[in-house]
Parts: C-alpha cells; sequence; structure tokens
C-alpha cells in the first residue's frame, strides 16, 4: 500500500534552492528616436532568451517580445526597458500570451521600464498574462512620460487554464503600477492577491465570479474627450467594465468570465484608443 503526499514546505524550499543555478535572468532594452520623419530603432540590448522582432507595419514601429523559453517560473527575473523619443511613434507587443508556471515557492518577477519624450507616442499592448495553479508573479510597471506625450498600457491577467478546466486554488499577483508625467507621480495602483485566489475572485466586492481582469490606462492632451467614446466601445461588454477619466488620464476596468470574452472586451477598447492598426500577433484582422 503506498501514499501519495503533497510535498511538505522544506521539501519545497530545498528543491527551489537547487534550481537557483537556471534561474532565468533576462529581457530587452529598446529605444526608438524619429528620423528624417520616420520612427526608427535607435538601439536595440537583448539578454537570456529574450528577443526581439520588428515586423513592417503600416502603421506604428513595432516592436514584438520574445520569450524563447515558453515561459516564466518562480525565481525568474525579467526587465523590459522601452523608451520613445521626442516626436517618436512605437507600438511594442509580445507574440503570445505569457505563461507562469507553478512556483516551488518565490516569485517570478517582471520589470518594466517605459519613458515617451516630449510629443511621443507608446502603445504598450503585451498579450494576456497566464497564471497556472500556484503560480507567483510579481510585475512592476514603472512609467516616466512627457507632459505632452501619450501613453497607451494595458495588462491582462488570466487565472487558471480554461483548456485544463485549471482552477488557481493557490498563487500569488503582486501588480505594481507607477506613471510619472512631466517628473511628477501622477498614478499609482497596487493589486495584490494571494491563496486561493478562485475562492476570492467570486466574491461581489473583489471579482464577482470572474477569471481574467484587465487595466487599461490612457495618458494624453485628449484622454477626457475620448470617456464617452470609450464607454459607447463597451456598452455591450459581456464583462464588468467601469471606465474613468480624469487629470489627463483615462482609466479602465474589466473583469470577465473567460479569456476569450476578455479579450474581444479589450480589443474593442483598444482599437478605439489607439487609432491605429492593432499587432498582427493579436489574430485581430
Amino acid at each position: 500500500m503506498s501514499v501519495a503526499a503533497l510535498p511538505s514546505s522544506s521539501a519545497k524550499c530545498a528543491a527551489a534552492a537547487a534550481l537557483d543555478g537556471v534561474r532565468a535572468r533576462g529581457g530587452v532594452a529598446v529605444a526608438f528616436k524619429r528620423v528624417a520623419g520616420c520612427t526608427r530603432l535607435a538601439d536595440l540590448h537583448e539578454r537570456g532568451g529574450f528577443r526581439a522582432k520588428f515586423p513592417r507595419t503600416h502603421g506604428l514601429c513595432e516592436a514584438v517580445l520574445i520569450n524563447t523559453g515558453g515561459g516564466l517560473l518562480g525565481g525568474d527575473s525579467v526587465r523590459f526597458d522601452i523608451t520613445v523619443d521626442a516626436d517618436a511613434e512605437a507600438q511594442v507587443t509580445t507574440q503570445s500570451a505569457e505563461r507562469v508556471y507553478r512556483s516551488l515557492g518565490p516569485d517570478a518577477c517582471v520589470d518594466i521600464a517605459l519613458s515617451v519624450g516630449s510629443k511621443g507616442r507608446l502603445h504598450w499592448l503585451p498579450q494576456e498574462t497566464i497564471l497556472f495553479n500556484d503560480a507567483r508573479l510579481a510585475r512592476n510597471i514603472a512609467a516616466d512620460i512627457a507632459d505632452d506625450a501619450t501613453l497607451l498600457l494595458i495588462e491582462a491577467t488570466v487565472f487558471g487554464r480554461a483548456a485544463m478546466a485549471e482552477m488557481m486554488l493557490a498563487g500569488a499577483l503582486h501588480d505594481r503600477w507607477r506613471i510619472s508625467r512631466g517628473g511628477e507621480l501622477i498614478y499609482a495602483d497596487t493589486v495584490r492577491i494571494a491563496g486561493d485566489i478562485q475562492n476570492q475572485l467570486m466574491g461581489a466586492a473583489i471579482g464577482c465570479g470572474a477569471t481574467a481582469m484587465a487595466t487599461l490606462l490612457y495618458i494624453a492632451p485628449d484622454a477626457a474627450d475620448r470617456l464617452d467614446a470609450a464607454r459607447a466601445s463597451l456598452a455591450d461588454t459581456s464583462a464588468r467594465a467601469a471606465v474613468s477619466s480624469w487629470n489627463g488620464m483615462l482609466a479602465a476596468r474589466l473583469l470577465a468570465p473567460s479569456a476569450d470574452a476578455l479579450k474581444a472586451d479589450v480589443v474593442r477598447l483598444t482599437a478605439y484608443l489607439s487609432g491605429y492598426a492593432l499587432p498582427r500577433v493579436w489574430g485581430v484582422i
């Protein structure tokens, strides 16, 4: 007779320590500048298993970030630095949804630093992040933009793998945003949820049964003027959504019952606010 048992905390710690030498450490730094009336790549640094590709587009200059490792594990550390110089315009996305796998204890850490110069425009539009059961993610987003710059920023998170009927019964998400304009902090937001996330999301004051969520932030001189139309774009949404505008910013939050439902609503709102063709890797025509 045999008995299957879950690993103890000490065993998990020992296993996590044994993997320290193979943790992923990498990222991408990309800089864009305006040359002869067009936005061009100014600088590129790639580290670890992370790469950037630059497809030809008819809209904004575009970078597609690629994780050749296929996902993130607890203890991995990734950093993305995106710089858009004055008058330049760029759009940055990811090749596919990012997957964060089960952790033996430590967080997978993702640091995102965005910088936009005077009259520049940056769309940070990664595809969704999927948290597997028992995954741990600490994501930090810091942006510094000029007073007259435009920043469109979105992060979408999916809890569990619907195709596997997986629920996120354990794990953690710590999502921290700090946005400065003209050197002054104008937006600070932190989401922290841990433990039995599936059960917590059932609560009316937290997720109301949602399994996917997204936050979108649009900072631009015309942000306030676009509030009514942004709300109208979500009039028939399947998600619980709200859009607000203040101090030259427009912010939206969405809670959806599935990743597909969330993406459909995010695409509709992003297409309106962007004003440009969305990344092809999104699968949007």
